[in-house]
């Protein structure tokens, strides 16, 4: 071989070195390289963040739903807290395919088959419930009982799961509106006294749509609903982990108390009876 050809190959050695050094440093050592900071979990979410998935947009401070969930899974995969990074990503970024820059994505992802061809989706932390919206002025306000919600006029938005859940829970037959924003201009008309819809909807009117809005009840879990699960980028060596931290911490009960917790006493939110 000739010097020329020995200085080409050991060039090209240590190059292949190089890529091959860069490309283990990229995870973390404590992980296995599959985190794409070393050492961190990078967890991301929507801006703004809304309670009570996050309080006061603040998804660090460990305050609301989702943020609590994430710090508990982080710390079942053995993450302190204080290795925990936060960004922010919108809603169709993260469900849309290619590389990403977090581990994890927390921001009431329903878990979907078509989601699943272009992200990994961990199991479940939470399935939705139905839940009423009304306002401070109607005389709905105070009903949080099946049988007090059996004289008050409900609305539903056309074809949501709302409606069935009206019919057999409460027994009575709800107006259908075309959709859930004609139903909150129904309810601010005073037409009907308040809204059934699913429960992140619930809370989204109540803040949004609504100046005086607030979700008075929610209903019992059915396991019907729609079920919220993480997002990761497709492949991630870590959906298997999340999903390991999620069934620990679903046997041992601490997503049922976090849900309890920020779902339903922080917020006021009592279960119809």
């Amino acid at each position: 071989m000739t010097r020329t050809r020995r200085l080409s190959l050991a060039v090209a050695t240590a190059a292949v070195a190089a890529l091959a050094l860069a490309a283990c440093s990229a995870g973390g050592s404590g992980s296995g390289g599959d985190t794409v900071t070393d050492g961190k979990l990078t967890i991301a979410t929507g801006q703004p963040a809304y309670s009570p998935w996050v309080e006061d947009d603040a998804p660090q401070s460990g305050k609301g739903f989702e943020s609590a969930v994430a710090y508990a899974v982080a710390e079942e995969m053995g993450y302190a807290k204080s290795d925990v990074v936060w960004k922010r990503s919108t809603f169709d970024s993260a469900i849309a395919p290619g590389p990403k820059d977090w581990d994890l994505n927390v921001q009431q992802f329903s878990i979907d088959a078509k989601r699943k061809k272009a992200v990994d989706m961990s199991s479940a932390y939470y399935t939705t419930t139905q839940a009423v919206v009304t306002t401070k002025s109607s005389k709905a306000i105070d009903d949080t009982t099946v049988a007090a919600l059996k004289g008050d006029t409900i609305g539903v938005a056309s074809g949501s799961t709302s409606i069935s859940s009206v019919k057999d829970v409460l027994g009575v037959t709800p107006q259908v509106f075309n959709s859930n924003d004609d139903a909150v201009l129904a309810l601010k008309s005073g037409q009907i006294d308040a809204i059934v819809t699913d429960l992140p909807t619930a809370f989204y009117m109540a803040a949004a749509q609504l100046d005086d809005g607030t979700v008075s009840a929610q209903f019992p879990e059915d396991g019907s609903g729609d079920q919220f699960g993480f997002v990761l980028p497709k492949g991630s060596a870590l959906t298997s982990k999340v999903d390991d931290a999620l069934a620990a911490l679903r046997k041992d009960g601490t997503l049922e108390q976090l849900q309890t917790k920020w779902l339903s006493s922080a917020t006021n939110t009592p279960v119809l009876k």
